[in-house]
């Protein structure tokens, strides 16, 4: 086996493509070499965009290139997306101002607060809320403004972001299209990304991260934040045990939505 660096990380890369995973201590026996010589090439695979660190080890790094369909995001984990909404509906006070943005997850979040019949207020840029919002007396709901986007029923933009400049909320609960530790919190639509970092600024206080399993070491286009931005992630049982083995900001919240038998 080459001992060119090169020549290692080539044969490493090759590895987590066919086997998903790769081991520190199991690479440096087959290599001959030290574990601490395994880690600067994991790192430097990783610092390229080609895996995701893992606490011992690396996987390998998923893609989202193009938005998918928002029926089809509807249609992937529906039972995991509802106990997230429900997991992050008992976070909710009294009184609170919530910035959420669109998907398929914050809807079933947005249904969950409506249930709660708690005096909440709502700013967002995900259009379904009308229709969940529409019969409660509890909810005071304020829409962003901007463009239309069919392929996620939201809306998005400049003036999205110019209406949000104008809130101050004290919680932020974000959906995601891809989480990773190296890449922060991303999505394929330019808009999307800048819509939700004014939402994340113009939080004072927690932001909530809301992302089944799907969207775990997924990377898509555009950054939105950096996970050192983020205070909470609300995920289902098989999306903590990946969060498990990353190198995630310690500070750090996970929070496990329990799906109903």
């Amino acid at each position: 086996m080459s001992t060119i660096p090169a020549g290692r990380q080539q044969y490493i890369l090759s590895l987590v493509k066919t086997q998903g995973s790769v081991n520190v201590g199991s690479l440096a026996e087959q290599l001959g070499v030290s574990e601490l010589t395994i880690r600067r090439d994991l790192d430097q695979l990783a610092t390229k965009g080609l895996v995701e660190r893992t606490h011992g080890g690396a996987t390998m790094r998923r893609n989202l290139p193009v938005e998918p369909d928002y029926l089809q995001k509807a249609s992937e984990y529906p039972k995991e997306k509802e106990a997230i909404g429900k997991a992050v509906a008992e976070l909710v006070e009294e009184g609170d101002t919530l910035y959420i943005n669109s998907g398929s997850t914050t809807f079933e979040v947005i249904r969950a607060v409506v249930a709660l019949q708690k005096k909440v207020t709502i700013v967002t840029n995900n259009i379904d809320a009308i229709w969940l919002c529409k019969e409660s007396e509890h909810i005071r709901l304020i829409l962003a403004g901007g463009v239309y986007r069919s392929r996620s029923h939201s809306v998005s933009g400049s003036l999205a972001s110019m209406l949000i400049s104008q809130i101050n909320a004290n919680k932020a609960i974000i959906g995601v299209d891809g989480f990773s530790p190296s890449a922060g919190l991303t999505t394929p639509i330019l808009e999307e990304a800048d819509t939700t970092r004014a939402m994340i600024e113009h939080t004072v206080g927690t932001v909530i991260v809301v992302a089944s399993s799907n969207k775990i070491g997924v990377v898509s286009n555009f950054k939105t934040v950096s996970l050192d931005q983020v205070d909470a992630l609300v995920t289902d049982e098989m999306g903590a045990d990946l969060v498990k083995q990353m190198e995630i900001p310690e500070d750090l919240q996970i929070i496990v939505a329990t799906t109903e038998v």
